[in-house]
């Protein structure tokens, strides 16, 4: 992958790059199209399929996280990917299962709260392979999508932060007809489960008919509040968070008015689901 993309530079070749998990959905076809126009038509478009273990706790969903490798090469041909880059971890993580590999990337502020915070270690393996892939790929320009927001923001400072010669694009929310957020883990939800899900849509829109509401600003621990209540009894169904930041920094809000963003994340039954949007 690396040799083909110094070619690619030496020719003059625009690169344009979409990392993924695989199990591919129309979300992420958005972001290949998006990818596709920054590199115009003589540039490329790769995409990466690679379920990275550095982001998963040993209590989370690495062995079960969905994986469909035949169908997602055939969408990626569809979609006119160049290049469907799908390392092993063998590859990526040559020396780790003999305890040498010990270089991981840290952003250290924006990482910290909401995924950060319920995900301790994830943030460390997201930037650690987002480097590494970045150094493989060679690509001016990187799309990602805006459902994991936090992401989007942490891997911007490190591309500042750390000089790398990558533009970051962030591409819309794909939703379903219902709002819910398209996300491969989406296939773990069926029947009640599904419709559960829809929930996560509804509370951002029903915090927007707040905020839009109100004449004065509102307390965020009492919002809180009231948008965790239509939760509270249904079975297997927990909050882990809701947050209100500021959309720029990143910064908690003790109160919240037109402009604040919100992101939640939410256990419907085993399947944790996130989603966020701009009050």
């Amino acid at each position: 992958m690396q040799q083909l993309a110094l070619q690619w530079r030496q020719a003059g070749t625009s690169v344009s790059f979409v990392p993924t998990m695989g199990s591919l959905h129309e979300g992420h076809l958005s972001l290949v199209r998006r990818a596709r126009k920054a590199a115009g038509s003589k540039g490329k478009v790769v995409v990466s399929i690679y379920v990275n273990p550095t982001q998963f706790s040993p209590a989370e969903d690495l062995s079960r996280y969905p994986r469909d490798f035949s169908r997602d090469s055939q969408l990626c041909r569809t979609a006119d990917v160049d290049v469907l880059f799908a390392p092993t971890t063998t590859e990526m993580y040559p020396a780790r299962e003999k305890g040498a590999f010990s270089t991981f990337v840290a952003e250290e502020n924006l990482s910290k709260s909401m995924e950060g915070k319920s995900r301790p270690s994830h943030f460390r393996g997201v930037t650690t392979v987002v480097a590494k892939l970045f150094n493989l790929v060679l690509p001016q320009t990187a799309v990602f999508g805006a459902k994991d927001f936090q992401q989007a923001a942490v891997i911007r400072r490190m591309v500042a932060d750390l000089d790398f010669p990558v533009k970051i694009i962030v591409a819309p929310t794909i939703r379903e007809q219902d709002g819910l957020a398209m996300s491969s883990r989406n296939k773990f939800l069926k029947g009640l489960r599904r419709q559960q899900a829809a929930m996560l849509w509804e509370t951002i829109r029903k915090a927007r008919e707040i905020v839009r509401a109100s004449t004065r600003r509102i307390s965020s621990q009492q919002l809180r509040r009231r948008l965790e209540k239509p939760f509270a009894g249904l079975p297997g169904v927990r909050v882990d968070y809701i947050e209100f930041f500021d959309p720029e920094t990143l910064q908690p809000l003790n109160s919240v008015s037109r402009g604040a963003q919100i992101a939640l994340a939410v256990f419907i039954g085993p399947t944790r689901l996130i989603d966020n949007g701009l009050l």
